[in-house]
């Protein structure tokens, strides 16, 4: 199932681009195709993230949707005839460029398991908010262009504006996540927090696609808007990556299945042969925890309970069950009780 809908995506993708393969004189239909297939493939991609993934994220899903929403508002620009249609377009694709970058960030925070604080979504929801509302002014005000027409341009409907005052406050929007989102990935590099260096490229792939035909768009004048296929191949990325992480969980999961001593829900007594194999087993895996798992292990150590270290660490219940379940496969236990009681005698054993 899960090839045929990559092979299906793909085709489109050919497709699309073989479309655009056309003669001058034919540029009007090209483009228009163009536009068309890039809002095609951003809703295959939309089903294939629900297809293709099995854990759902609330951000990612929040990130298709917002790139659907921008090729659709290009697609209505080029086939716009009247300057209030046009507008009206263009405020539909800046409405996902704005939230596009905001679920960007939060799901690469995601996937680096970076800590932030509970209020910055919200924060950075109402700064997006700001933002859209600016961008959408013209036809009211003149804060972001000054003057705007509507010309067609090798068939296709084009806007053609007098930047305002307030203009630059888009591009320094869209650069401080720009930079942000690197640095989030450099951190997660320098702390190992990724899994491998072939995440760390997948992410990275993702942001620099975008920040590159950006800043081509800053310095080069071209009819075509490029982002519309700059997200797209940033979301291949991204399903690439998801599809990576859930497929190494699975062999994680099998080589813990597979060396991992047969696991019992009760603590084996302790003169029994069982319980100082539990032991030696825990001590000599501790190392294999990530610091997010060794963190919360010691915290468990210490007697906190599963709230205060939700709170203490700014983590959400399913992120502590994902570790919990790393904890016990790693460490041959299925429960906390088994945990601690073989964690206290393998810390008696060093004293």
């Amino acid at each position: 199932m899960k090839r045929r809908v990559i092979q299906g995506i793909l085709a489109v993708l050919l497709l699309g681009m073989l479309c655009g393969c056309t003669q001058i004189g034919q540029k009007t239909a090209s483009l228009s195709v163009i536009y068309i297939a890039a809002a095609v493939l951003s809703l295959l991609l939309m089903v294939g993230y629900c297809v293709l993934v099995k854990k759902k994220e609330i951000w990612m899903l929040l990130l298709f949707g917002a790139v659907v929403v921008v090729n659709l508002g290009y697609v209505t620009l080029a086939v716009s005839e009247t300057l209030e249609q046009a507008l009206w377009a263009n405020r539909i694709a800046y409405l996902g460029s704005v939230f596009l970058p905001l679920s960007m960030l939060m799901s690469i925070l995601n996937v680096t398991r970076l800590k932030y604080p509970k209020w910055l979504p919200g924060v950075l929801f109402f700064i997006a908010l700001g933002v859209f509302c600016l961008a959408a002014s013209p036809g009211y005000l003149d804060l972001y262009y000054k003057s705007v027409t509507l010309e067609k341009v090798g068939g296709v409907s084009v806007l053609c504006k007098e930047y305002g005052a307030w203009h630059p406050v888009y591009l320094f929007y869209l650069l401080g996540y720009f930079v942000t989102m690197v640095a989030a990935i450099l951190h997660a590099i320098v702390k190992k927090k990724l899994e491998s260096v072939a995440h760390a490229v997948f992410l990275a792939g993702a942001v620099f696609v975008n920040l590159g035909v950006w800043l081509l768009g800053q310095l080069v004048k071209i009819d075509f808007e490029f982002l519309s296929v700059s997200y797209l191949i940033s979301e291949m990325f991204l399903i690439g990556l998801y599809l990576m992480l859930e497929y190494q969980e699975k062999l994680l999961e099998r080589v813990r299945s597979d060396q991992k001593p047969a696991v019992r829900h009760v603590v084996a007594h302790e003169d029994s042969p069982e319980y100082q194999e539990r032991c030696n087993y825990l001590r000599d895996h501790l190392h294999t925890l990530t610091p997010s798992e060794r963190t919360v292990f010691e915290l468990y150590c210490a007697g906190k309970t599963s709230k205060e270290i939700m709170q203490e660490l700014h983590i959400a219940e399913n992120t502590l069950k994902y570790h919990n379940r790393n904890l016990y496969g790693k460490l041959g236990v299925s429960s906390r009780k088994q945990l601690l009681e073989y964690a206290k005698a393998v810390e008696k054993t060093r004293t």
